[in-house]
């Protein structure tokens, strides 16, 4: 979620529909912390790789979620989770005619109930980036080889990167995380996103989760 993620998109020309509308409903909303369009742009990409379940944390009013269910093939089902509720109420009517995409006002701890995920975005809850945020369970939540992704960091320029002075505890929770391969990808020069993938098997046992550092 980025401060300039809806003013971003006057730049952005050439939108699915599905993003046109959710897009117009935060400007609408005055929502301005919308998933950026470079973001918005990976986001489809891997969409297109789920196989059965997305699910994302911090739905605003559903532009990031609509690059996803726009990029989704047939069949996979999307589930998304938003604690304001005027702003679950706006993205549900952004998505009221996709069947495949189920909106939960509550906690982003409610996202557990309808796991494991091929593919997990975080973005409003689960990411460790607050001392009051636990983050996700990859083992839990992703199924072996399915995909997490945190979004809204500056670009690393320095190892190990750093945060207001000090060593970046969430970003290096994710990079150093024993159950996944995690790659940081630069996507503007004030924007980077972490993906990982959950590894199959960790020195010949299942993989788990690590607590923060």
């Amino acid at each position: 979620m980025a401060m300039s993620g809806t003013d971003a998109y006057d730049r952005e020309p050439h939108l699915p529909p599905l993003v046109e509308r959710a897009l117009a409903a935060a400007r609408a909303h005055g929502f301005p912390y919308s998933c950026r369009p470079e973001q918005g742009r990976l986001l489809h990409a891997l969409a297109g790789g789920a196989r059965d379940r997305v699910g994302e944390t911090g739905t605003g009013c559903g532009v990031g979620l609509a690059w996803l269910a726009s990029g989704v093939r047939e069949g996979v089902r999307l589930v998304s989770v938003e604690r304001d509720p005027e702003r679950a109420r706006v993205a549900a009517e952004v998505f009221a005619d996709r069947p495949d995409v189920r909106i939960l006002h509550d906690d982003w701890t409610r996202i557990e109930e309808h796991g494991p995920y091929d593919l997990l975005v975080l973005d409003g809850g689960g990411t460790g980036k607050t001392p009051d945020d636990t983050p996700a369970d990859p083992a839990r939540l992703l199924t072996p080889g399915g995909r997490i992704v945190v979004d809204d960091f500056t670009p690393a320029a320095e190892w190990p990167p750093r945060h207001d002075g000090r060593p970046d505890r969430s970003r290096l929770f994710w990079l150093e995380h024993p159950g996944l391969d995690t790659v940081e990808l630069p996507l503007a020069e004030d924007l980077a996103t972490l993906v990982g993938t959950r590894r199959w098997a960790v020195s010949g046992r299942s993989a788990v989760a690590a607590g923060p550092r």
